[in-house]
């Protein structure tokens, strides 16, 4: 099919929650590169945001789902999944936590880990504990409940009233944070980078508040690591950058490489609060996406994509930052998770261009490009975006 009747397809038959989409329909990939319905390839620094960390038809990816395809797919939680197991084990031995719980998506683990904060506290005794404090600007999820986490209001605004109670306080305020805690507080739920918000990390200062405050009002502490884990920054996880260990950790995205697959994972003092039947999910941790999970964790921990990502990610950095422009204010971020701050509102018209020019990036608000390519990217498809950015960053009409 061409553009035009795929198109023509979505008008009719698909809901209309994303608008108008950037017009170009994808046919394949193969590394970093995607080809269009056209033929058109363009060089992906957005990775179906943050998600396909090996790229497109990575060989070893490949034959392993294929392998996998033919044997088993799915099967019922009430059986044990061998995939499933080594992935848990996988996971743990690599964090500071010691359970998992698999879900489909990363609202999906977020649910799940605000659950389990209000199963915890109610399991102490301490029900009245039900509030979680998260940061304005933040991105849990779209289901109702992480809906309510999300601390931006167009996204809560259609549901309102909201089922849960969430407190939303500035970023990097260490006063606006100390001041909400109450003795109804549970919880702080923090990106340790903001992603949506154009790639925004907490402060050393203010981390160090959570910190505080987690210890002295008896508070747990959530990570979602959605986009931030599996490699993204340079480290496994990112809470490893603050030197801290959290209370819960989710992950979605990166780590089924592509194949849809989410985890929350839990001290034991924590998931202890959840009994069996507290929770549960059907496809969740089947054996398709704890096989991609095992073989992402593996590439990255044993074959060097880990290493790769914080070598070629600080190169990015570097490269980006040395570009001689007015427009560009500030490059920040960690590892492969990059946002460049334009000092106008053209991130919309920069994106477009680098776009013509064949390079996919992702655009937040008007000032910032969100750069999240695969983890296997080298240092010359960095020299090649940095050309191009330099170039388009040079034409008159981007202003």
């Amino acid at each position: 099919m061409n553009l035009q009747q795929v198109q023509e397809l979505d008008a009719n038959y698909y809901m209309n929650t994303f608008g108008q989409r950037t017009p170009i329909c994808f046919t394949e990939g193969k590394g970093i590169t995607l080809t269009d319905t056209e033929g058109k390839k363009y060089q992906d620094f957005f990775a179906g945001i943050a998600v396909n960390c090996l790229g497109y038809g990575h060989p070893r990816l490949v034959e392993e789902l294929k392998d996998q395809v033919e044997k088993l797919t799915h099967i019922s939680n009430v059986f044990y999944t061998e995939n499933q197991a080594r992935l848990a084990e996988m996971l743990v031995n690599n964090s500071c936590l010691d359970r998992v719980f698999f879900a489909n998506t990363g609202a999906e683990a977020n649910e799940g880990a605000i659950k389990l904060v209000k199963k915890y506290f109610v399991e102490q005794g301490k029900a009245e504990k039900r509030e979680i404090i998260t940061l304005k600007n933040s991105f849990h999820g779209r289901t109702l409940a992480t809906v309510a986490a999300t601390g931006q209001e167009k996204y809560q605004k259609p549901y309102l009233p909201l089922l849960e109670k969430f407190v939303h306080v500035e970023v990097n305020d260490c006063a606006a944070l100390t001041d909400a805690v109450n003795e109804n507080t549970a919880a702080i739920m923090v990106e340790l980078i903001q992603g949506e918000s154009g790639v925004l990390p907490l402060t050393e200062e203010f981390v160090a508040t959570i910190e505080q405050l987690r210890k002295e009002k008896d508070l747990l502490l959530v990570v979602d690591e959605v986009q931030t884990g599996i490699g993204r920054t340079g480290k496994l996880f990112a809470y490893e950058w603050y030197g801290i260990e959290p209370d819960i950790v989710t992950l979605a995205k990166g780590l089924g490489g592509g194949i849809p697959i989410g985890a929350f994972l839990a001290k034991d003092s924590v998931a202890a609060a959840f009994h069996p039947g507290d929770h549960g999910t059907t496809f969740g941790g089947n054996p398709l996406s704890a096989r991609a999970g095992l073989v992402v964790l593996d590439e990255l921990l044993n074959n060097g994509v880990l290493k790769n990502a914080a070598t070629v990610g600080a190169y990015m950095q570097e490269t980006l930052s040395a570009i001689e422009s007015e427009k560009i204010e500030q490059v920040r971020g960690k590892g492969l998770m990059i946002g460049v701050v334009l000092s106008q509102p053209i991130a919309k018209a920069v994106g477009g261009a680098l776009r013509d020019k064949g390079y996919i990036v992702g655009v937040v608000g008007d000032k910032v490009l969100r750069l999240v390519p695969p983890l296997i990217i080298t240092k010359d498809d960095v020299d090649g975006l940095a050309e191009a950015l330099k170039d388009v960053l040079g034409k008159d009409e981007i202003k």
